[in-house]
């Protein structure tokens, strides 16, 4: 049966022996070309020249050559030929498919490698970006600290609050020419263009409530039931009763929780202050609860007289207002200790 393989199937040793083939088959059929064309001489057996007549070259007839067998499949499925000795194509199986198995472990060797390559460069690429990246970091905030370092130091701007001078609430009597406004003259000289700003600049965001927030003061032997505002400025206490910002909680155990409001405009709220006694009750609501607080006294002093705002090691609270009604030259204050909570 005839080898089927193609081409690209056969080793170069049986490429080699089917070229061969072939070309010894070419030089074959060009000596039967030319013996029929009386190109060539047949030698004679016994040495002696002999010429045959040209006529008789041209007119006899040439003996067929047997052909050249095609090659054929030996029973290992490698071609063989007929003019081949015995063994000349055969090719070892084991050793060509042992070759052809350390070639493709080789290319995949090569691959995994290769792989192996791009993997560690690119680890290596973002080692690099990220080392760069720290390094400038570094760069910038050590520059940053020399023109830190090189600007020259300036004294910071003094910020005094106005509840550090004067008592809040303090304004001209409504009798007065001008009307009822903030009174500049309660408040030292040299340190009015300090607090100037405080007493006409609107406050634009106040703080929002919280659960401990107070929300309504109540004075039942005055009849005074009114919503707090945050703040003593002079804005707030148009609004109503406001409170002193200084961070202190009617739930607190200690601080001073102040209140103040006009007595003789915007409500006259505070104008009977003078009217409590010890102990009558004023009642502090937040969201959760009712505090009570009782009067311990109250007292007229001037309106530079701050001491009453400071902190204290017991839960108490401040009601301060303008006095004399009309006049307006003092402050009345009122003391008094929390007691209990509804």
């Amino acid at each position: 049966m005839g080898d089927k393989r193609t081409i690209d199937e056969l080793s170069v040793e049986e490429l080699e022996r089917v070229l061969a083939v072939r070309r010894r088959e070419d030089r074959q059929k060009k000596l039967e070309r030319m013996r029929r064309t009386g190109r060539t001489v047949e030698a004679p057996h016994n040495g002696a020249k002999q010429h045959p007549p040209r006529s008789a070259v041209l007119s006899a007839p040439t003996a067929p050559k047997p052909a050249l067998q095609p090659a054929r499949a030996g029973g290992d499925g490698q071609p063989r030929f007929v003019d081949a000795p015995d063994g000349l194509g055969a090719v070892d199986p084991d050793r060509d498919r042992f070759w052809k198995s350390f070639v493709n472990q080789l290319l995949l060797l090569v691959e995994i490698a290769a792989v192996v390559g791009l993997l560690y460069l690119g680890y290596m690429l973002v080692q690099s970006i990220g080392s760069l990246e720290r390094e400038t970091a570094e760069a910038q905030r050590m520059a940053d600290q020399q023109r830190v370092a090189a600007l020259p130091t300036i004294a910071p701007t003094p910020m005094l609050r106005i509840e550090n001078v004067v008592l809040p609430g303090g304004h001209t009597p409504p009798t007065s020419p001008n009307g009822a406004q903030p009174n500049l003259n309660e408040i030292p000289a040299n340190l009015q263009p300090l607090v100037q700003s405080q007493l006409f600049q609107p406050v634009i965001n106040r703080a929002p409530p919280t659960d401990d927030t107070p929300l309504r003061l109540i004075v039942p032997k005055l009849n005074i039931d009114q919503t707090i505002v945050q703040g003593t400025d002079w804005e707030a206490l148009k609004q109503g009763v406001g409170q002193l910002q200084n961070g202190v909680n009617p739930g607190n155990e200690s601080g001073n929780l102040v209140f103040s409001a006009h007595n003789d405009i915007y409500g006259e709220l505070f104008r009977y202050l003078d009217q409590l006694e010890a102990g009558d009750r004023i009642q502090v609501q937040t969201r959760k609860k009712i505090y009570v607080y009782v009067v311990r006294g109250w007292d007229v002093i001037e309106p530079t007289g701050v001491h009453v705002l400071e902190s204290t090691t017991a839960p108490t609270a401040t009601l301060i207002s303008c006095y004399p009604y009309q006049v307006d030259t003092k402050r009345i204050v009122v003391f008094a200790d929390r007691v209990d909570s509804l």
